[in-house]
């Protein structure tokens, strides 16, 4: 079924690294999501997650199908400064402030979109304006990665694709860290987030909806919308909806052979 009139559409998206021996990453991936929806992608371990998310993004190519942000090819998103990638490193440069690192897009590019946040607001923002003349080693993992966040938003894209951006913390850092994302995302407009995860507690708590992968080649197994009031607390996890939709990723994570957290 193809899918348009969505910020993000994908039509019969597969995708095979041809590099030495073929390995089929994706296949015949159909799916549509509306302007400013929170979505986690979960699946096993190779399943084509990131995969996923560079198509989307522009920087790799489908072998066949479509990937349209917008209703256009992603290279035209990249180009206006629509889309935000976070990934699992920060990588900050560690000769550069935290301001300096969140400015940094902004010198090597282009100027920021109109009415795009300046840095120190942004930096403000992710609550470390006291720390934006820090260097990165004075930072704890969690503040560094609100630095890679703010640096996302340096062009106010309204695409954020994020690539399992917490899975390098600590368990306590992580689950502080998923709240801190709910509250940026409440106040910054309700971008929309594509979001890679490996831990189902993650997905349930951010999202509006849950696409779960099969194992390689990666393809949509099931698609789940997230119908938890907002805004979400830590409350929120100990209710019973929250477990039972736990217990249902977490069922279908394990018939695609993965363990998930």
């Amino acid at each position: 079924m193809a899918v348009a009139n969505y910020h993000v559409s994908l039509n019969g998206l597969s995708h095979v690294f041809s590099d030495g021996r073929p390995l089929e990453a994706l296949r015949n991936i159909t799916l549509g999501v509306p302007h400013r929806q929170f979505l986690s992608i979960i699946g096993p371990s190779g399943c084509g997650k990131s995969t996923l998310l560079r198509l989307i993004g522009g920087l790799l190519h489908p072998t066949s199908g479509t990937a349209e942000v917008d209703g256009a090819e992603p290279v035209r998103a990249q180009r206006t400064r629509e889309v935000g990638y976070i990934f699992q490193d920060p990588a900050l440069l560690p000769w550069r402030t935290v301001l300096g690192n969140i400015r940094l897009p902004l010198e090597i590019g282009s100027r920021s979109r109109r009415g795009a946040p300046g840095a120190e607001e942004l930096l403000d923002l992710v609550g470390l304006s006291e720390f934006s003349g820090y260097y990165p080693h004075q930072l704890s993992g969690g503040m560094q990665q609100r630095v890679a966040i703010a640096r996302g938003l340096v062009f106010d894209p309204s695409l954020l694709l994020m690539d399992e951006p917490f899975g390098a913390l600590d368990e306590i850092t992580r689950q502080a860290m998923r709240y801190e994302l709910l509250r940026l995302w409440e106040a910054h407009g309700r971008r929309t987030v594509l979001f890679v995860t490996h831990s189902v507690a993650e997905a349930v708590t951010l999202s509006d909806r849950v696409v779960v992968l099969s194992g390689r080649p990666g393809s949509v197994r099931a698609d789940i919308d997230i119908e938890l009031a907002r805004p979400r607390t830590e409350e929120t996890e100990r209710g019973r909806p929250f477990r039972d939709y736990a217990d249902t990723l977490r069922g279908l994570l394990k018939e695609a052979g993965d363990g998930v957290a």
